[in-house]
């Protein structure tokens, strides 16, 4: 069973980003993320990542239909 809550590292591997660029996307509002424990750390739900994984898809498909892709005539 695969846990509920990842760790931004763990974030980042499935992304194949940075940590720093998950602990952005988290601080930012961006990727939506809870502080537990004592010390306030990051956890950012599977679920929860999923739904912006979708959500990036969906507005990638929206920008690629804006912006066909123009090949270059020959010279």
């Amino acid at each position: 069973m695969e846990p509920r809550f990842l760790l931004l590292s763990d974030v980042a591997a499935e992304l194949n980003v940075s940590d720093s660029q998950v602990y952005h996307m988290v601080r930012s509002g961006e990727l939506p993320a809870i502080k537990v424990g004592g010390r306030g750390q990051w956890r950012v739900e599977r679920a929860k990542l999923e739904q912006y994984i979708e959500q990036k898809y969906a507005e990638t498909a929206e920008w690629v239909r804006g912006n066909p892709l123009v090949e270059r005539e020959a010279d």
